[in-house]
């Protein structure tokens, strides 16, 4: 009869768009909950763990995992417990008046009762050559996530905001010095979060300065800057370039359907409910604070277990059923 009533109508329990660390730990919970989803992987898939080398903060590999590997055995786990994946990504969601949501692709439209938005956030970047090249080869998103690779080299910080701060103070704890390069003459950073940096033996802070050029071979070896102040362009010697100027959540695509932020994340409630009743978030398309794989793969685990708790008691649900 359950099959019966998939299959006839053709709705689904639940859609999880997006294919990082929180929608594939959605996918598992929901699968081994009978739920069948269907995972939108995305036309580039796996998140931004794709891109990174190693990874030594995820609890359960004390020597470290690659982030391809660790994202290949997500998948795995996932289609093990009945995900159906599908490479494609969501153009738009909807609602209908009976609360069915549609989720349109380029292949067409899926029906589901409930939703689980899991598209992340993606860096921003200065745009300059060699940045594309070198990312996850000495250009960095994440200083939690790669610091302990810098262990005394000299490495620099790009940005001027509280996350700069933040970012070139926990890699003091690694490198032998640490750059922050800034292309104003004062930060934006809170007081107390710039004084903390300033303060720092260990930071040197190049101000109104840009970087023009990643520099290197197979690694980072350098940058090329430009002073704009006395309009002087040199090289400097780092073996890493930490990017801290901010993420542009993936929710384009939202902005007439869910409540957004002024910087464009989704406003939540209790967690991970949104304002659409049977639309869940997980990761960092509402997280801007911590940005871990971990707290995205916890997201994605309360987020599935959301949607169950609310598919089984949705009195909307039952009337569709």
């Amino acid at each position: 009869m359950e099959d019966q009533k998939k299959e006839g109508n053709n709705i689904n329990d639940v859609v999880i768009v997006g294919s990082g660390p929180a929608g594939l730990t959605a996918a598992i919970y929901a699968s081994r909950a009978r739920l069948s989803p269907i995972l939108l992987m995305g036309e580039t898939w796996g998140g931004q763990l794709m891109n990174t080398t190693e990874v030594e903060n995820f609890p359960g590999f004390p020597d470290g995992i690659k982030g391809p590997d660790l994202m290949l055995g997500m998948i795995k786990q996932a289609e093990k417990f009945g995900t159906i994946l599908k490479y494609a990504n969501a153009e738009k969601i909807s609602v209908q008046e009976n609360g069915i949501k549609v989720v349109s692709t380029k292949e067409g439209d899926i029906q589901a009762r409930s939703v689980i938005l899991a598209t992340g956030s993606i860096p921003r970047k200065l745009g300059i050559p060699g940045e594309d090249k070198f990312y996850g080869k000495g250009v960095s998103t994440c200083a939690t996530c790669d610091a302990a690779f810098y262990k005394e080299k000299v490495v620099a910080v790009i940005g001027g905001g509280d996350s700069a701060m933040e970012e070139a103070t926990f890699l003091t704890r690694f490198a032998s010095k640490v750059y922050i390069i800034h292309r104003r003459e004062e930060f934006r950073a809170s007081k107390i979060m710039a004084e903390r940096a300033l303060k720092n033996e260990k930071i040197e802070v190049l101000w109104n300065t840009e970087v023009r050029e990643v520099l290197g071979e197979e690694t980072v070896t350098g940058l090329k800057i430009f002073n704009n102040k006395e309009n002087k362009e040199s090289n400097l010697d780092v073996s890493g370039m930490f990017l801290a100027i901010g993420h542009i959540p993936s929710t384009q695509f939202l902005t007439d359907l869910l409540d957004l932020d002024e910087n464009g994340y989704v406003k939540t409630m209790n967690d991970v409910e949104t304002n659409v009743p049977g639309i869940f978030v997980a990761g960092e398309i509402q997280d801007h604070v911590y940005k871990q794989a971990i707290t995205t793969a916890a997201d994605g685990c309360k987020a599935a277990l959301k949607a169950q708790r609310w598919l089984e008691g949705s009195e909307e649900i039952k009337n569709v059923w």
